[in-house]
């Protein structure tokens, strides 16, 4: 398959990964510069490239300021929850005969040689990468509300903001852990990984420099935490509503003893 990129040695390209919305329809995206559909790569701009990812990404590999607007501006019509903040990760990409394909702390990422193959393999990467940034932001909203609504029930015993605030929190909760357990598995292998096992090496080292792994354990961790806290809260609902309920019945069996002694030891006229 053909170079999208052309480059020389040194030269240096900047690819961009943003996280559109939370989905992306690629069905029926029929284009003649397609590089590949497992994910959808295609040639945009005079000298690069773009990757669809349909959990909400596009990464821009090669592309000028306007080149980027208008490849956006095309994919507007198939996001689906259209972020206003778009969470970002930027690479710098060189091609350097040179050197074995490293990715050096704070440093570029070298490529001994330039293939579309390599360029997907980087893009599946960084797309994995901001999503896992906007799932930890969202992650940790949900434990700022939550600290402080279950530091006070434990200072005071009592349920801060009544039911309202639990139904909403659980809630927020729950959309949370929906939105981010069904968007992006990062464990999984990138496709292209599969017809090229020799890439294997170049993922491995970029999953290492983003910390895919460590992210995602933690955040998985973070989502049980989550997932017992909203059990958690809807048990004390429950509790609440149970007592409630006794409450009532044991007014209701007073209340019958109090009529019935009446009618007993009432004087009859």
């Amino acid at each position: 398959m053909p170079n999208p990129l052309t480059l020389a040695p040194g030269d240096r390209v900047t690819a961009r990964a943003l996280l559109i919305g939370d989905r992306l329809d690629t069905v029926g995206l029929e284009r003649g510069d397609v590089l590949s559909t497992a994910p959808l790569s295609f040639r945009a701009g005079a000298n690069g490239m773009a990757t669809l990812f349909r959990y909400g990404v596009v990464v821009l590999i090669g592309l000028t300021p306007i080149e980027e607007d208008e490849v956006l501006r095309g994919l507007a019509p198939r996001i689906t929850g259209e972020f206003k903040r778009r969470e970002e990760e930027t690479a710098i990409i060189e091609l350097s005969a040179e050197r074995d394909e490293q990715i050096p702390p704070g440093g570029p990422i070298y490529l001994k040689a330039l293939s579309h193959e390599r360029l997907l393999v980087i893009s599946e990467a960084l797309a994995k990468s901001v999503v896992l940034a906007q799932d930890e932001r969202e992650v940790a909203s949900v434990f700022d509300k939550i600290e402080p609504f279950a530091r006070e029930l434990a200072d005071t015993g009592r349920i801060p903001g009544g039911r309202r605030t639990i139904l909403r929190l659980i809630g927020n909760a729950l959309l949370v852990q929906h939105r981010v357990s069904g968007r992006v598995a990062v464990a999984e292998k990138p496709d292209v990984l599969w017809d090229r096992p020799d890439l294997e090496r170049l993922y491995a080292r970029l999953g290492d420099e983003y910390e895919l792994k460590e992210r995602a354990d933690a955040l998985n961790r973070k989502l049980a935490v989550i997932a017992e806290t909203a059990t958690a809260l809807t048990d004390v609902i429950d509790t609440e509503r149970s007592l409630r309920l006794e409450v009532a019945i044991v007014a209701l069996i007073l209340l019958e003893i109090v009529i019935a002694s009446y009618q007993i030891f009432a004087p009859h006229q």
